[in-house]
């Protein structure tokens, strides 16, 4: 369902753009035909594109294109402290990402704008016994804007094949707030890394193509000597979750050092350092509980929330 038009329109439902690029050979090699609805098919595809502007003192969403199963709940203002931010939920009718997906969402957040997207719940990868799944990710932060990325984590069930591709482009004087949760899997039901493949890419870039940041996940734990555990990943634990600031607010030392302070003492095993050209700084979280990573997720976000605005993010009311 469009409303204005905000760039010169793509061809969304052509197959060059829903489809990931660059997929990882782990990911790529289990390609195959499926015995229900094949890459492409209705209901196998869904879309998201989402502009925002300063309309009127406040963010408004002013284009919109969405394709089932992907969507949003209109937009919320709901932060007495800003209260011009957009607060956008995005949603997956279909309950989670089954064989043969292939989703892609843009955010083109202009200029001054101040936009916190996050999903309704947790992203469950279902089990899968052909092919495999794919998200896009492209957000846009114009100059001067204030920009949060904050799905809820990524759950892969047993035998999921997964690959997500993240591309984040900043102006040089916007903020852009990045971040995600990993978990081992269904661990209530007993399965800790049972899935086939997964793989991510986080690329973050200036408008000229200057790549700031990059973090890749290549995980294959049925195959011997991948490491899923090792001390560069998982570390023995079930759950790894990432925060990447970029902005020129403040300095990356001072960004990385209220990281510190927010995280100390909240005993989950954390490691934090500033970005390549000080653009700002960034955290990675491991822990086996998911409720002490969730609130130090939390407190990272709200650390660098209060930093960078002088004001605390209001209470989303998650579980």
């Amino acid at each position: 369902m469009p409303l204005a038009p905000h760039r010169p329109k793509a061809d969304r439902l052509a197959e060059e753009y829903y489809t990931a690029v660059r997929v990882p050979p782990d990911v790529a090699a289990l390609a195959s035909v499926p015995d229900t609805l094949a890459p492409g098919s209705p209901a196998k595809v869904g879309i998201l594109d989402l502009a925002f502007a300063v309309r009127g003192g406040r963010t408004e969403l002013v284009g919109r294109y969405q394709k089932t199963p992907l969507q949003i709940m209109r937009p919320l203002w709901i932060d007495p402290e800003q209260p011009g931010m957009s607060y956008v939920y995005l949603m997956a009718t279909g309950g989670g990402v089954a064989q043969a997906d292939r989703y892609r969402m843009d955010f083109h957040c202009g200029p001054d704008t101040q936009v916190h997207l996050t999903t309704q719940a947790a992203t469950k990868i279902f089990r899968m016994e052909h092919d495999y799944a794919s998200q896009r990710v492209h957000l846009t932060a114009g100059a001067g804007s204030y920009v949060e990325y904050l799905p809820d984590p990524l759950i892969p069930f047993q035998d999921a094949r997964f690959y997500q591709s993240t591309e984040v482009t900043v102006a040089p004087d916007a903020t852009v707030l990045v971040g995600d949760t990993l978990t081992a899997g269904r661990l209530a039901r007993g399965e800790r890394h049972s899935y086939r493949a997964l793989a991510t890419d986080l690329r973050i870039r200036r408008p000229d193509g200057t790549l700031l940041a990059i973090d890749t996940l290549r995980l294959t734990p049925g195959r011997p000597g991948t490491g899923v555990l090792g001390p560069g990943v998982f570390a023995g634990h079930d759950h790894v979750a990432s925060l990447f600031a970029v902005t020129d607010r403040v300095p990356a030392t001072e960004l990385a050092d209220t990281l510190h302070e927010a995280l100390a003492g909240l005993g989950v095993l954390y490691g934090v350092s500033v970005l390549p050209r000080d653009c700002g700084a960034w955290v990675r979280l491991l822990d086996d509980s998911p409720v002490r990573v969730a609130e130090a997720h939390r407190a990272a976000w709200h650390a660098v929330r209060r930093l960078l605005t002088g004001h605390p993010p209001p209470d989303l009311r998650k579980p």
